[in-house]
């Protein structure tokens, strides 16, 4: 098993990931995505940062990526891929999701802890919570409001495909939860298949409990068991 975490030009939460994955006992290594998916490959991680510092678009220039051709394939052979912030723009510019990740309602780079609501518990991602927990991770963009159009968001509602919502300590959607004005409160939605997720907030960077909790853990644990 070999999880393969992409590395583009100005990832920064790549080592992040690999720690977290690491301390699972996943194995996991950080790929150039020059130098394409090792062969072995049973996951795919595509991690936060400012790739190609945002130019275009956040995402839009890594999805264009040679990589992103094979990252789809597998994901198509239903191989477990996780879009976390930036990787979570580049998995709605390349289609592997619906909608878009654009510039936060206060026009400014918010970070902070947010709660989250599991919307769902019988995906891969989520078997490790119960449906309508309240759960804490921490957030770091400037583009993460999540636009679709109302049409499309109705069928993606209908289709269950919302993973996590923002919402308050007590697990309520209000406005004043909802940190940078994504559509409906979404904080990470699935792809066509449940293998594929992609969510704004950081489940790495709340997985070990020296330095910020372990609310992302659950989340990890099961990418691995998918990816076994």
């Amino acid at each position: 098993m070999t999880v393969a975490i992409i590395r583009f030009g100005g990832s920064n939460c790549d080592r992040d990931a690999l720690g977290a994955l690491t301390d699972l006992d996943v194995d996991a290594e950080i790929v150039w995505h020059e130098d394409g998916l090792p062969e072995d490959t049973t996951g795919i991680m595509l991690p936060g940062g400012f790739s190609y510092g945002d130019y275009l678009r956040a995402g839009a220039m890594a999805a264009r990526s040679p990589i992103m051709d094979e990252v789809r394939d597998l994901a198509a052979e239903g191989v477990p891929v996780l879009g976390v912030c930036n990787g979570a723009q580049i998995g709605c510019e390349s289609g592997l999701t619906d909608g878009a990740f654009t510039t936060n309602a206060s026009a400014r780079f918010q970070c902070e802890q947010v709660y989250l609501r599991v919307e769902r518990a019988d995906t891969p991602w989520t078997a490790g919570y119960e449906a309508g927990e309240v759960i804490q991770l921490p957030i770091a963009h400037g583009e993460g409001r999540y636009e679709v159009d109302d049409d499309r968001l109705t069928q993606l509602e209908t289709e269950d495909r919302v993973l996590f919502r923002y919402c308050d300590e007590d697990g309520d959607l209000t406005e004043d939860a909802n940190p940078n004005g994504s559509k409906h409160n979404v904080a990470g939605i699935l792809g066509e298949r449940d293998s594929v997720a992609v969510l704004m907030p950081h489940p790495e960077r709340a997985a070990l409990a020296d330095i910020g909790g372990v609310d992302g853990r659950p989340l990890l644990r099961g990418f691995a068991r998918a990816a076994e």
